[in-house]
């Protein structure tokens, strides 16, 4: 098996050799951006990792690795001219730097690259591949869309934001982890079992983000703090909220969803959080997660020395402050 840093020092290199050095240049520079912004690179690396425990081909691997990737930037460009957001990973969002009508193109051209990738799979495992691939595009697209109609609900339920977030968010996670597997030639079983770890890895990777992106640092999250608070999102922390909160601090939360002084309203909303000890259920309910998700991958039937680096990833995963 390849260590880690192995594993992203040969996808770093692949990486490099598939920059979208194209014309126009008025497309792909977008693209460069995104895709330049050093983030987690977890999916890419999940799915290297996975394809690696069962001694798959990691030079084919490659591909659907970068697949992924594309397709999760992709659906950060469009994500951000939806939430009309400012600033990604600590720089300018491809459509406050570029403009509108170009992060749609370059959105639309990275979700075809990502099929163009996948497609130097092998014929034996393709079908299933873009089966799966096709799936998981669909599931995200559909949770984009729950997460806009929540934005206008008051009565969202937790089992209603896990859904979402399970479609926008852990899908892709998962798919990482099982085409991995699948293109080495894991039986179903063990595709379904690391399938499940990574959608309960992501669940609980997501509220992480929720609970980052109101309690964490600014500096280290790579984005205003507050933000969520400011939007109105749904979060499982402000869903938790509403559901806990008594008829005085709903009436209370409801005013400062229209106070327009930004600080103002996020202070309002964190004292009220403090109040509810929302901090404290939210990180009960990502360990609660992760510790189903590593139970997943404890099944798999493989030597438990096989398992050690997608636990320990999971592990940096589950205690990152960024």
């Amino acid at each position: 098996m390849q260590t880690p840093q192995q594993l992203a020092e040969l996808y770093e290199q692949f990486y490099q050799q598939n920059s979208f050095n194209y014309d126009p240049n008025g497309l792909y520079e977008p693209v460069r951006h995104i895709m330049n912004i050093q983030g987690k690179r977890i999916r890419p690396m999940l799915l290297l990792m996975a394809c690696d425990m069962f001694d798959g081909n990691l030079n084919e691997a490659l591909h659907p690795a970068f697949a992924m990737e594309v397709f999760h930037n992709f659906t950060l460009v469009h994500d951000d001219v939806m939430d009309n957001a400012d600033i990604r990973r600590g720089v300018p969002t491809v459509h406050k730097k570029y403009g509108l009508n170009e992060a749609i193109l370059a959105g639309d051209v990275m979700l075809s690259y990502g099929y163009k990738y996948l497609l130097n799979i092998s014929e034996k495992h393709l079908k299933n591949s873009l089966n799966l691939f096709t799936k998981t595009a669909i599931e995200i697209f559909e949770g984009q869309q729950l997460d806009l109609d929540f934005e206008k609900r008051l009565d969202v339920t937790v089992d209603e934001y896990l859904k979402m977030i399970e479609f926008k968010t852990s899908v892709l996670l998962a798919a990482s982890l099982q085409t991995g597997a699948l293109i080495a030639g894991a039986g179903a079983e063990d595709q379904k079992k690391l399938y499940e770890f990574g959608l309960n890895l992501g669940l609980s990777f997501q509220i992480k983000d929720d609970w980052l992106d109101t309690f964490g640092e600014g500096e280290k999250v790579g984005k205003k703090i507050g933000g969520d608070i400011i939007q109105n999102k749904k979060t499982f922390l402000l869903i938790t909220a509403l559901n806990d909160a008594n008829e005085e601090q709903r009436k209370e939360l409801s005013a400062l969803f229209q106070e327009k002084d930004e600080t103002k309203k996020v202070a309002g909303v964190m004292q009220l959080f403090a109040a509810l000890n929302i901090s404290q259920k939210t990180e009960s309910r990502i360990d609660e997660l992760y510790e189903k998700s590593l139970n997943s991958l404890r099944s798999v039937n493989l030597p438990d020395e096989k398992k050690k680096p997608l636990l320990a990833l999971a592990e940096k995963i589950h205690n990152r402050d960024y």
